[in-house]
């Protein structure tokens, strides 16, 4: 009857924690902490959910003696706890075409021959600007990425905790009872 009730509670505790988590993503924020701004604003909404792939990721297993939260994406890992990546030749190549993209997609005057001063130019410009400096930046430089958790201790996980276990010993507590009563 023991372990079924540990079965019961790491299945219920998980339904719950693998909720939360999730909810991280809506909340912008791993629970009460908001997530560091994007230094351009995303047209799409959050970093975090632009495909939501990594949202999607997200699985949780239960184990003998406790669950595992995994992630299927390569880069949940740096996204979740932050981080130093090597920049490669590849990245430049990608940071370059991201700024002729952007570049090329501002309108221009046809009399002045020079870019019109829009929202949408002025934005671009600004992306552009962006993406340019990361191409600029030499094969072997570090980027930091600022963590975004969204899964991991915190004290309202172990609230959770503390909700699903009363939950269950009171579940457990009424079965007892209407047992004996028999």
């Amino acid at each position: 009857m023991a372990q079924n009730f540990f079965k019961f509670f790491l299945n219920d505790l998980k339904v719950e924690l693998f909720d939360e988590f999730d909810r991280n993503f809506e909340r912008k924020a791993f629970f009460d902490q908001p997530w560091p701004e994007t230094i351009i604003p995303n047209k799409r909404g959050s970093l975090m959910m632009r495909s939501a792939a990594l949202r999607r990721g997200n699985k949780a297993q239960v184990q003998s003696s406790g669950i595992n939260f995994t992630n299927a994406m390569a880069y949940a890992k740096i996204q979740n706890e932050g981080g130093d990546i090597t920049i490669t030749a590849k990245m430049k190549k990608y940071f370059w075409a991201m700024y002729y993209s952007l570049a090329g997609g501002m309108t221009y005057s046809i009399k002045t021959r020079s870019a019109n001063n829009t929202a949408r130019n002025r934005r671009l410009n600004t992306e552009a600007a962006y993406w340019k400096a990361l191409a600029l930046k030499k094969v072997g430089d570090k980027l930091t990425i600022r963590p975004r958790r969204f899964i991991g201790p915190h004290p309202q996980v172990d609230d959770a905790v503390k909700r699903v276990a009363d939950a269950n010993m009171k579940e457990v507590s009424t079965q007892i009872k209407q047992h004996l009563k028999r």
